[in-house]
C-alpha cells in the first residue's frame, strides 16, 4: 500500500510540474534594443519564429541581466501589450533561464 501511495504522489507531482510549465514558450533573448526613439529600448526576444520586444522584467525574475551574454535561451510566459507603439511589444509574465 505504501508503494502505491509513493507512486501516486510522484505521478501527481510530475503532473503538477508539467501543468505549471505548459504556458511557457521556448525563446531566445537575442540582445538589447540599441535604437534611440520614443518606442525603442528593452530587449529583443525570438518566440515562435517571431522577433518581439520587452522592456520590463517580471518581478520574480531571477536572471541576472547585468552579466548576461546573448543569445540566451529562456522559457517565457507572455502576452501582447494592450497598448502598442511599434507593434512588437510584449509583457513578460514569467521568464526562466533554460
Amino acid at each position: 500500500m505504501r508503494k502505491l501511495f509513493v507512486i501516486a504522489f510522484l505521478l501527481s507531482l510530475a503532473y503538477a510540474c508539467t501543468k505549471e510549465d505548459k504556458n511557457l514558450d521556448s525563446a531566445i533573448i537575442t540582445g538589447l534594443d540599441p535604437r534611440d526613439c520614443m518606442c525603442c529600448g528593452g530587449w529583443f526576444i525570438q518566440i515562435n519564429d517571431s522577433t518581439r520586444r520587452f522592456d520590463q522584467l517580471p518581478a520574480d525574475c531571477l536572471i541576472d541581466f547585468t552579466a548576461a551574454t546573448y543569445p540566451m535561451k529562456v522559457r517565457a510566459e507572455w502576452k501582447k501589450k494592450d497598448t502598442l507603439c511599434l507593434g512588437d511589444e510584449i509583457r513578460l509574465i514569467r521568464l526562466l533561464k533554460d
